[in-house]
């Protein structure tokens, strides 16, 4: 085999591999996360209405929410905190834009500090192309006696599209624990 081939060989992956993170670090993209709560909506919905409960299920597994402040109408706004593990702590922040009650609450969110005033996701050292902010829509919908709620984030980074649907993924874990 001749030395050019040997180098493509190895070159077109590494190349291939350069090019996909590039656009994943420029591109923006939608996360669908969904999950049935054996609970009836009314009950799953006041998980999100009330500052309690949110405190008890927001942020990934092992983490928590020391700080959870919402004025839950139209037009409110909320800071929410993820403190990890190892004792970090960060912020978004936004307002509802959208409430039905027990259908659905759209929110624009952003990373912000303490106060909720924004910061660049660099802050928290996120990586990619961030929009200033995130449109996050909820849905609840009755389905045999239980609760589907449906998550849509509009404005997710591709490079951290699959920690934002593990992150809904382990707060639905959280939630799950709540309701049993």
């Amino acid at each position: 085999m001749s030395k050019r081939k040997i180098i493509f060989i190895f070159a077109a992956p590494v190349v291939a591999f350069v090019v996909f993170i590039v656009v994943a670090l420029q591109t923006t993209t939608d996360v669908f996360v969904q999950r049935k709560f054996n609970s009836p909506v009314e009950y799953v919905w006041n998980l999100w209405a009330d500052e309690t409960a949110i405190a008890k299920w927001w942020s990934p597994k092992d983490y928590t929410a020391p700080v959870v402040r919402h004025d839950f109408r139209v037009d409110g706004d909320f800071l929410l905190s993820m403190k990890s593990p190892d004792g970090k702590v960060s912020y978004n922040s936004g307002k509802y834009t959208e409430i039905i009650p027990q259908k659905k609450i759209v929110t624009s969110m952003s990373f912000s500090d303490e106060n909720g005033n924004f910061v660049e996701p660099t802050h928290y050292s996120l990586p990619g192309k961030w929009l200033p902010y995130v449109i996050v829509s909820t849905e609840f919908e009755e389905v045999d006696g239980g609760t589907l709620v449906k998550i849509h984030e509009t404005g997710i980074p591709l490079i951290m599209s699959f920690f934002a649907k593990l992150g809904w993924e382990q707060q639905f874990d959280k939630i799950e624990k709540l309701i049993e």
